[in-house]
C-alpha cells in the first residue's frame, strides 16, 4: 500500500511508556509518514524528555490558551526515511477522547490517507503496520470502515478491555466469513490500534470529544459500521496494551 499513514498518538504523563510507543512506530516495516503527537498536557515533564531525545525542536509556551502546534522531523530507524512528527500541546487535559478527536482532525485536514490511533501505552511490534495494511489489499477499500489488532497484555493474554465487540451477522454478512484471511468482522472496537481512512473520516464525521475518556471510541466505531462501512479485526496484527492489571483472572484459560 502506497498511501500515507499517519499514526495519531495520545499521551498525558507518561513519558517513559510514550517513548517506548515512539521507538516502535520508527521501526515498523511498513513505515509510517507521520505521527501527530497529542500532548494533554502532561505534568511529568513530557514536552523535556521529547525535546532531549529529539522528537520536538523546542519547548512549548508556558500558559497555553489554545492548542499549539509545532513540526519536526524524525527518521524511520529502518530505512532512514523521513516520519513528520507534529506535536500537539493541548492547554488543558481533554482525556483521550479530546486528544483522539485533536489529532485525527489535524491529520485529516493535513491530507494523510490513513490515520492509525494509538494510546501512549500500547506497543506494537515492529509488523503491526505491515500486517495490518496487508489485509486491504485483500478486500473491497470502498468497504472498509477500520482495521483493528489483535490487543494482549503484558502476558500475552488477551486484553480483555480491548477485546472487540462481535455480533454474528454484521452489516448482512457472517463475522467469520473472511476467517481464511485472517480477519474477523466487527461493528465496534477501541482506540488502541485502529486504522480509518480518510474517506470514512469524510462520511461518518470526527469522534466525540465530550466523552472525555470513555465509550468515545465504541460509540465512533458504531457510527461508522452504521453508515455501512465494515470493521476488520486483524488477527495477525498484534500490539502490547501495557494497562497495570488485565481486569480478570487469567487461570480460566489454564
Amino acid at each position: 500500500m502506497s498511501d500515507s499513514v499517519c499514526a495519531v498518538v495520545v499521551t498525558y504523563s507518561r513519558k517513559n511508556l510514550l517513548m517506548e510507543c515512539l521507538e516502535v512506530l520508527q521501526r515498523q516495516t511498513r513505515p509510517i509518514q507521520g505521527i501527530y503527537l497529542i500532548d494533554n498536557a502532561s505534568t511529568d515533564g513530557t514536552p523535556e524528555l521529547l525535546l532531549e531525545k529529539g522528537y520536538i525542536i523546542e519547548l512549548p509556551p508556558q500558559n497555553l490558551e489554545e492548542p499549539w502546534e509545532k513540526e519536526s522531523s524524525i527518521k524511520n530507524l529502518r530505512n532512514g526515511k523521513e516520519i513528520k512528527l507534529h506535536y500537539v500541546r493541548m492547554y488543558e487535559n481533554t482525556g483521550g477522547a479530546g486528544g483522539f478527536c485533536e489529532g485525527v482532525k489535524r491529520g485529516y485536514e493535513r491530507g494523510y490517507d490513513w490515520l492509525w490511533l494509538i494510546d501512549d501505552d500500547i506497543i506494537p511490534i515492529e509488523i503491526t503496520l505491515e500486517n495490518i495494511t496487508a489485509k486491504i489489499k485483500a478486500f473491497d477499500i470502498n468497504k472498509i470502515g477500520f482495521l483493528f489488532s489483535k490487543v494482549l497484555w503484558t502476558d500475552k493474554i488477551p486484553n480483555i478491555m480491548n477485546i472487540p465487540a462481535v455480533k454474528p451477522i454484521v452489516n448482512g454478512i457472517p463475522f467469520n466469513f473472511y476467517e481464511e484471511k485472517d480477519f474477523l468482522l466487527v461493528e465496534s472496537a477501541s482506540f488502541v490500534s485502529l486504522l480509518i481512512r480518510k474517506e470514512v473520516i469524510q462520511a461518518a464525521g470526527l469522534s466525540k470529544k465530550e466523552f472525555f475518556i470513555w465509550a468515545d471510541d465504541v460509540e465512533y466505531t458504531l457510527r461508522i459500521a452504521k453508515n455501512g462501512f465494515l470493521g476488520l479485526y486483524v488477527t495477525d496484527s498484534i500490539v502490547t496494551h501495557k494497562t497495570k492489571t488485565n481486569y480478570f483472572d487469567a487461570q480460566v484459560y489454564n
